[in-house]
């Protein structure tokens, strides 16, 4: 009998039994946790006598095959809680039986699975047999520490991650994949380029750009500010904290209290809050004067920081920040004008991604209809923006996928999915459709009939944070940004200082005139060491001057993918080089 379903997430979960029976055999007085499926893998929880190490897992790898070749069948049993608290308690399984006790107030049946001599707490489903697991199409990856429950104040325990697939090719894929992507970890690299710090004294999450840094960040913000001016959008600042009162109208206080930083101020007792996002302060823009009609759209932009108190365990270099901005837009329009809007926008889209050379997807997020305390707002409202956003993708013929419980929770949204050069899937933009928040905040505009009306407010994003999208762009180029994100986009070497050392700073003046960021390296070096770090810092072009190249006014450029292009007059090359900046080649 083979894989119920064929489904991955069967297969990793009881891989994880598998593992968890390996960890019993190694360690009789093991323990245990959790141990879920995760995307592409699965891991599991272990309170352990001594830490593991890197050494343990491939050990461990081996007494996993042992217990897979000896094909045991996974049998499910319903007992009660009160069985299961005393053949769990013997075991001396303490975690397990906090588990029951949480389960006992959903049902008086515990459900557990036995594989060979391992049983678990589990409501299935599973393999037939562990003989449906390919031995070879498994590894064990790394360990980690886990708080139990995920609180801090619950002891640590020791957490083995591992993959699986169907097939051995599959998992050599996967392999291959993980090996690129250690190459292009933007936290490694951003440290080998000097693009940002992160300090123990400023805190976990809260990043430290560079002057270099600072340069690639600035661009890619500059570049959506482009693209919304384009659009009809005007630039808006922010106030970074609020009082909690603008969070209690707009939903966010009720949904989102505890992922929000609390702000005491000396002198008054009222309740401020560093802000997460900034659609509520942009009601009280649009608010603070009468609109008509022929107003509409109200479309205002937004780069002021954000914060949000991320878990420190969920921290992730720039990808997973507390202290970060968005390209964040809010329209307010009337609903006549919702799929111009919509459109509008996509088309920003596509232009940004084009030019960062993303591959992307529209994914359709809505509410999760079996849990609808989640989200803010009216039956009737959700439904209407549902239909109009999936007409609006119809209508345009965008393909998409659909995603129950993706939405935000005042609307649902079209989400950008992009893909990176290795075929990785990012969440970037977003367009959200919302009808609540308008409500909420009492918003209107007087209508060609003379009455008051609530607008429409589209909240979007074109590529998210720029922190965050300045992270993924690092992996995706590895380093090697294009020309116009650069943070030196030519470096000017002289053969030797003392002989050409003026006519290198003479280059370097020209290149800075013509608003190129340029460097000019005159330290002692060798020549070939001088070049050897203008690659390391992948610098697009590189400058060579000597005698030749004095007495021609010309540079010799060697170019970061092409290698030597040869000797160019020095006027036509900083044409060139304005020219492939201003297209952002």
């Amino acid at each position: 009998m083979g894989m119920k379903e064929n489904n991955p997430e069967i297969l990793r979960h009881s891989t994880a039994h598998v593992l968890a029976a390996a960890v019993l055999e190694m360690f009789p007085e093991a323990k245990f946790g959790i141990g879920p499926a995760i995307e592409s893998g699965f891991y599991y929880d272990f309170d352990l006598p001594r830490t593991l190490i890197p050494e343990d897992l491939p050990l461990l790898e081996e007494r996993m095959h042992a217990i897979i070749k000896a094909g045991h069948k996974f049998e499910e049993a319903k007992i009660s809680a009160s069985v299961a608290k005393t053949d769990f308690g013997k075991l001396g399984q303490t975690y397990k039986l906090e588990l029951i006790d949480d389960l006992e107030k959903e049902s008086e049946q515990i459900c557990i699975y036995k594989a060979g001599p391992f049983v678990d707490l589990c409501a299935g489903p599973h393999v037939a047999s562990t003989k449906d697991i390919d031995p070879e199409a498994f590894k064990l990856t790394r360990i980690s520490g886990a708080y139990w429950k995920g609180d801090e104040k619950n002891k640590q325990l020791q957490r083995i991650y591992g993959v699986v697939f169907e097939s051995k090719k599959e998992l050599d894929e996967y392999l291959v994949r993980m090996e690129e992507a250690e190459k292009r970890d933007h936290k490694k690299i951003g440290r080998e380029l000097g693009l940002f710090v992160f300090s123990e004294m400023v805190g976990p999450g809260l990043p430290l750009y560079t002057p270099r840094g600072a340069i690639v960040r600035r661009e890619i913000q500059d570049y959506s500010s482009e693209l919304r001016k384009k659009a009809g959008y005007q630039e808006v600042y922010t106030p970074q904290i609020n009082k909690a009162s603008l969070f209690k109208k707009s939903g966010h206080y009720e949904k989102y209290k505890d992922d929000m930083f609390r702000v005491v101020s000396n002198y008054t007792d009222e309740e401020y809050y560093l802000k997460p996002m900034n659609c509520p302060q942009h009601t009280q823009i649009f608010s603070s004067e009468m609109r008509s009609y022929k107003d509409m759209p109200v479309r205002i932009a937004d780069f002021a920081n954000l914060y949000r108190d991320e878990k420190p365990g969920q921290l992730s270099g720039l990808v997973r920040l507390r202290a970060f901005s968005q390209d964040d837009g809010h329209c307010f329009c009337r609903e006549d004008q919702i799929k111009d809007e919509f459109s509008l926008i996509l088309k920003l889209i596509e232009e940004a991604m084009k030019t960062y050379g993303m591959e992307y997807y529209i994914r359709l997020s809505l509410r999760d209809e079996n849990e609808k305390e989640k989200y803010i707002g009216s039956d009737e409202a959700w439904e209407k923006s549902q239909k109009i956003l999936e007409k609006i993708l119809r209508d345009t013929k965008i393909s998409y996928v659909r995603a129950e419980g993706e939405a935000a929770f005042y609307g649902p949204k079209m989400d950008l999915v992009a893909k990176d050069s290795i075929g990785r899937e990012w969440q970037l933009s977003t367009i959200q459709l919302d009808f609540n928040m308008p409500e909420r905040f009492g918003l209107e505009y007087i209508g060609a009939d003379g009455k008051k009306h609530v607008p429409v407010m589209i909240h979007s994003a074109l590529v998210g944070s720029p922190e965050r999208f300045m992270g993924i762009l690092i992996e995706h180029y590895i380093g090697a940004f294009p020309v116009w994100l650069s943070p030196a986009q030519a470096l000017v070497i002289p053969v030797s200082e003392e002989k050409f050392g003026e006519y290198a700073k003479e280059v370097l003046e020209k290149l800075e005139a013509a608003g190129v960021r340029a460097e000019i390296d005159i330290s002692g070096e060798t020549l070939g060491k001088r070049i050897r770090n203008g690659e390391l810092l992948k610098v697009p072009y590189m400058l060579i001057v000597g005698e030749k190249e004095m007495k021609a006014e010309s540079v010799a450029v060697r170019n970061r993918e092409k290698g030597d292009e040869g000797m160019m007059e020095l006027n036509e090359f900083v044409e060139i080089l304005k020219k492939e900046i201003n297209n952002k080649k």
